[in-house]
């Protein structure tokens, strides 16, 4: 049978392509450059939200089959591989896919751990095979209705669904973001609280927590002994901002999002 496809549908088609191929270019070239080596300090003010994350992923069964969803070199596919996993990662990018492999290798985890170059928007992984699909910094890149349909097929049910993102909204932040356009694609969108919403639907019940406002001043004394002292006394501050004040939560520069698939 012959499918017919409106004009609609063939230029999203052909909008969607040229962006994966963008995607895959720009990802190449950060891999395989290592061209955000220079902007890794400022991730140390979020390191709790990643740390959650982390936890969030580790709450399965040692065993259970985990989706590292655009695993770039690896992430944490190796320390869950170590920890008795059995870990698959995807990513668009080919030199990424290259480089986590010959670390599985090197590591001894390739029994554990194995990577596939795919299209996180229309993965060939078949319905309901992992108990878990996480990611970092992923879902932002992509078509965020797509990638949360992909994700819930691809979860068992009961399944989790558990990510760390940017979020949107913090103007200091999108002036930096504007400032900086060589570090990430012209496609990539960090999420809204309207994205979260989505979310939220897509997974009945999902927590979503809120992460690094204050924080980001820690920079001022990163190096310095002082730093985790100081990074330690703007989290609590975050903390009990978000807890009162919780319309700044939308200025947090991440975000933890933990679903889970019915029943």
């Amino acid at each position: 049978m012959t499918t017919i496809h409106s004009p609609q549908d063939l230029a999203s088609d052909t909008a969607a392509a040229e962006r994966y191929a963008r995607e895959q270019v720009f990802h190449d070239h950060t891999f395989g450059e290592d061209a955000r080596a220079g902007v890794g300090k400022f991730y140390s003010a979020t390191a709790r939200s990643y740390d959650q994350y982390a936890a969030a992923v580790r709450r399965a069964p040692v065993g259970a089959a985990i989706l590292e969803y655009g695993c770039g070199p690896g992430s944490l596919a190796f320390d869950l591989g170590r920890a008795g996993y059995d870990v698959t990662g995807i990513d668009i990018s080919p030199v990424a896919i290259e480089q986590a492999t010959q670390r599985a290798a090197d590591e001894g985890l390739s029994e554990r751990v194995r990577f596939v170059v795919m299209n996180a928007e229309a993965m060939t992984l078949d319905d309901d095979s992992f108990d878990v699909v996480c990611g970092s910094g992923i879902i932002h890149h992509l078509d965020i209705d797509r990638a949360l349909s992909e994700i819930s097929r691809v979860l068992r049910p009961g399944g989790r669904a558990v990510f760390v993102e940017p979020l949107a909204h913090n103007p200091g932040l999108r002036a930096f973001r504007a400032l900086t356009p060589k570090l990430r694609t012209p496609d990539e969108h960090p999420l809204t609280m309207s994205d979260l919403d989505d979310f939220q639907r897509r997974f009945p019940g999902a927590t979503v927590s809120f992460h690094a406002l204050f924080t980001l001043g820690a920079m001022a004394a990163y190096g310095r002994r002082a730093f985790p002292a100081v990074l330690a006394r703007l989290e609590s501050l975050d903390d009990a901002t978000f807890r009162r004040l919780p319309w700044l939560r939308r200025w947090a520069w991440m975000t933890v999002l933990e679903g889970r698939v019915g029943p």
